[in-house]
């Protein structure tokens, strides 16, 4: 299981444990973490599961795509260069240990 930490706008972390393979973005939804909620189901339609990853794990998540920034520019909150849409992010043994941001909203 691989473990990723939350943390809420307010600062409130929700820490969870994942199979590999899952998305950032299905854990969350899975586990009930309020912040992401995923609208389209993981298909990059949506920005609403939009979170920035902290800035220790930046390269380990790899860049987002061209399709990621397209789809961004409809998020409801910020976007910064740690940006990304969460259910592009998938799990595996290196990002165990994984903290995300959420942003203050997301629709």
């Amino acid at each position: 299981m691989i473990k990723v930490t939350y943390v809420a706008h307010d600062g409130t972390e929700t820490v969870i444990e994942a199979e590999e393979g899952t998305s950032v973005m299905q854990a969350a939804v899975s586990n009930d973490v309020d912040g992401i909620v995923g609208e389209c189901g993981g298909s990059m339609m949506c920005a609403t599961c939009h979170c920035y990853v902290d800035e220790a794990w930046e390269a380990r998540t790899g860049q987002r795509s061209d399709d990621e920034d397209e789809m961004l520019e409809g998020a409801a909150s910020e976007v910064t260069g740690r940006s990304r849409l969460s259910c592009q992010i998938k799990l595996d043994p290196s990002l165990d240990g994984l903290v995300v941001h959420l942003p203050e909203e997301q629709l």
